[in-house]
């Protein structure tokens, strides 16, 4: 049962995060929401939460490309909401590029907010967990934590760590009752893959639901794109009783782009 307990969910204003953030309060979490956007917006999102689902929801805006704002916003959730239960590493960023072309700040960039952020968030909050004697962590990845696709060295080094990074704390966990396992979702359609569906369009002069269609022929044989509720619902799961003995897994969601 996750009722009455705490969630942080990185990432969490828009797009997959925020499809978890909605999961895990719909099921009684109080909920620590992050990422950027409209002040006014976020505001009256955290409030939507907190009346749809009658649970306590707080935000912060702390920059994941920061070590110490990721670390910060643990004891940030834990004053707000109380000691921190579940976290979820979701946040992410990308950039697409050939190698010999890939801007060195950019690659530092999609490092630190998809990989070491997660390091950062999970390094603080394990002491926590380990006196409760409970708590999960789910790292979102990605089919690209499992295989890889040109122009996407960052975003693939950085997935295809998080992967690692969640045996490693699986296995330092192990016979705490504390879980931590990845979820590695195809193509969610998210701002973020509507920005890359939307360049293919112009580039290929084509309209954006074709660009849609092909992106989605190119890896994803169902031809059909992941939704944040899907992703939420194995959330949910993963936190739940039932998946106290999966640790240290990743679990692929991605239409069958990984069985190829």
């Amino acid at each position: 049962m996750v009722r009455g307990k705490v969630a942080v969910v990185t990432g969490s204003t828009s797009g997959i995060g925020l499809g978890l953030a909605r999961a895990l309060a719909a099921e009684g979490c109080s909920i620590m929401l992050n990422g950027f956007g409209d002040t006014g917006e976020i505001e009256a999102l955290r409030a939507r939460l907190e009346r749809e689902f009658d649970i306590r929801a707080g935000y912060s805006g702390a920059d994941l490309s920061d070590g110490g704002a990721a670390a910060g916003l643990i004891a940030e959730a834990a004053a707000a909401l109380g000691p921190v239960d579940i976290l979820v590493n979701n946040a992410g960023i990308q950039h697409v590029a050939p190698i010999e072309e890939f801007p060195p700040e950019k690659w530092d960039a999609v490092l630190a907010i998809n990989l070491s952020s997660a390091f950062h968030t999970t390094r603080a909050a394990l002491p926590a967990m380990r006196r409760a004697g409970w708590g999960h962590i789910v790292n979102i990845a990605s089919a690209h934590g499992l295989v890889a696709s040109p122009c996407k060295s960052a975003y693939v080094a950085a997935k295809h760590g998080l992967v690692g990074l969640t045996k490693v704390t699986g296995l330092e966990t192990a016979g705490s009752g504390i879980t931590c396992n990845a979820v590695c979702p195809g193509w969610v359609r998210t701002p973020l893959v509507e920005q890359q569906i939307e360049a293919r369009a112009a580039e290929q002069g084509v309209p954006v639901d074709r660009a849609a269609a092909d992106l989605l022929g190119d890896k994803q044989p169902s031809g059909a794109f992941v939704t944040p509720e899907q992703l939420g619902a194995l959330t949910v799961f993963l936190c739940g009783d039932a998946a106290a003995q999966i640790t240290g897994a990743a679990f692929s969601m991605d239409g069958g782009w990984t069985a190829q």
